[in-house]
């Protein structure tokens, strides 16, 4: 089933295994952070161990696994540069 624009969802069990969906880009990762840009923002996941166990970004799937310490968003960064910004 096609997931909607703009839909994510989270399923953490247990800190150790971090299901997601609506994610649109695997920023960067390592063992110790994951960057993700969702539907609804880009999403840090920090702790220690982690792994990309599933990957499937044109479903927009992605399981982390390992020591979760810290899910973190940043809403969405509007358009229009700097400008835009300074004069709301």
């Amino acid at each position: 089933m096609p997931q909607e624009q703009g839909e994510h969802s989270l399923n953490l069990k247990n800190r150790k295994k971090l299901t997601m969906t609506g994610v649109t880009e695997v920023v960067s990762f390592d063992d110790t952070a994951v960057e993700l840009r969702t539907a609804l923002g880009d999403l840090t996941v920090q702790g220690t161990g982690l792994q990309l166990k599933e990957l499937s970004v044109q479903g927009g799937q992605v399981e982390v696994t390992g020591d979760i310490a810290v899910l973190s968003y940043q809403e969405p960064r509007q358009g229009g540069g700097w400008l835009r910004r300074m004069l709301g």
